[in-house]
């Protein structure tokens, strides 16, 4: 008997305890809470941190491939007063009519991609230099060739001839999200590699008036005058974009920087190389965005796609019968909502594929088959 009064008293009491857990657990916190006061979720206890306390070892394997380019041009500088017939009848042969030469140099970065001594940069870095000299960190110098250059894209080729060069490891810049570290290496002011750290503030960056094409990664790591065509690297050393700008109203860094991404620069890369040039599709299209008001000139249910303002003679718009006035809205099935995606998307193609333009043309839909082009070099 004392048994089963002990037995009973044992389950009375883990009902009771159960029961007491429940309110404490499940209740409490709606008993406590007042009319009108906000519900707020407490964190669980975050686990212990997982990111490196050095990014010494991603910039040990990459920094050697990282190089200071120094280049050179001569100006000839001719006084526009002596330009003038009536001064030069007087002043034919004085010496000051003698037009001046100089010599300017200005300072960049580049990087390393492969044994055989290729070296990726900026098209502004290089463009117009008479000559181009390279410094590795270890010291080296070379008289670095010109492979090719792409304006557009803003990368260019070089080539020096050393032996045993380093070489920098290509990651996945596809995969870069906003808020992953990033660092950025390069020669700024001339003062010496340096090295500075961010993180990705952003992807895809376009419409920024500093290239044809361009998808930026943004990040705020300082880039400086001098980091230009120098290596933006993740967190294991991986080359993921050349720096290209900075946005700055005093001409340092104010925590903007833009680089290109590594997925865009190696495939211009490749270009050059085998071609020479970068080889971009074309259909002669001038494009005008839609706005509202033409929307509705057009009668056209949303202001979405691009009308064709304009389009070349003979080119390959034309021989597929697009006409002024049509609306595009779709290339291949792929949606365009405006000229310059409608321009990267059409560059994307290679020459002498066939793309299927959809659109409408007084209102009726149509689909049209055109013959990609190869897009002129810019002027």
């Amino acid at each position: 008997m004392q048994l089963k009064k002990l037995l009973s008293f044992l389950v009375k009491a883990a009902i009771a305890g159960l029961a007491a857990a429940f309110i404490v657990l499940y209740l409490w916190p709606d008993l406590l809470h007042k009319p009108g006061e906000p519900q707020t979720q407490v964190a669980a206890p975050l686990p212990a941190a997982t990111g490196p306390a050095s990014y010494a070892g991603a910039v040990e394997r990459a920094a050697p491939a990282v190089v200071n380019i120094n280049t050179s041009k001569l100006v000839i500088q001719r006084n526009p007063f002596f330009d003038d017939p009536f001064m030069q009848r007087f002043f034919r042969d004085n010496p000051l009519m003698a037009p001046r030469r100089q010599l300017e140099s200005s300072l960049g970065s580049g990087v390393i991609v492969s044994n055989d001594g290729y070296v990726l940069t900026n098209h502004h870095v290089i463009a117009e230099a008479d000559e181009i000299q390279v410094t590795l960190s270890d010291g080296r110098s070379a008289r670095a060739s010109v492979v090719g250059s792409d304006p557009e894209s803003d990368i260019a080729v070089l080539k020096i001839d050393l032996d045993k060069v380093p070489v920098i490891t290509f990651g996945n810049s596809e995969q870069l999200r906003v808020g992953d570290v990033v660092l950025a290496i390069g020669d700024p002011f001339g003062v010496g590699q340096t090295v500075t750290l961010g993180i990705v503030s952003a992807t895809g960056r376009n419409h920024l008036g500093i290239n044809t094409f361009e998808n930026f990664i943004q990040t705020d790591a300082a880039i400086n005058p001098g980091n230009s065509g120098g290596a933006l690297i993740n967190a294991h050393g991986q080359l993921v974009g050349i720096n290209s700008a900075i946005y700055s109203r005093s001409g340092g860094s104010l925590g903007i920087g833009f680089a290109i991404p590594v997925s865009i620069a190696n495939g211009v890369m490749r270009q050059i190389i085998e071609h020479g040039r970068a080889i971009r599709g074309w259909l002669g299209v001038e494009a005008q965005a839609i706005t509202p008001e033409l929307a509705e000139s057009f009668k056209l249910s949303a202001a979405r796609g691009i009308i064709v303002a304009g389009i070349v003679p003979d080119g390959p718009a034309d021989k597929a019968g697009l006409q002024p006035g049509d609306v595009v809205n779709a290339v291949n099935g792929r949606a365009v909502d405006e000229p310059r995606a409608f321009m990267t998307l059409v560059a994307g193609f290679t020459p002498g594929a066939r793309v299927e333009l959809q659109g409408q043309r007084n209102g009726a839909a149509f689909t049209l088959s055109a013959k990609v082009g190869e897009r002129p070099a810019p002027n």
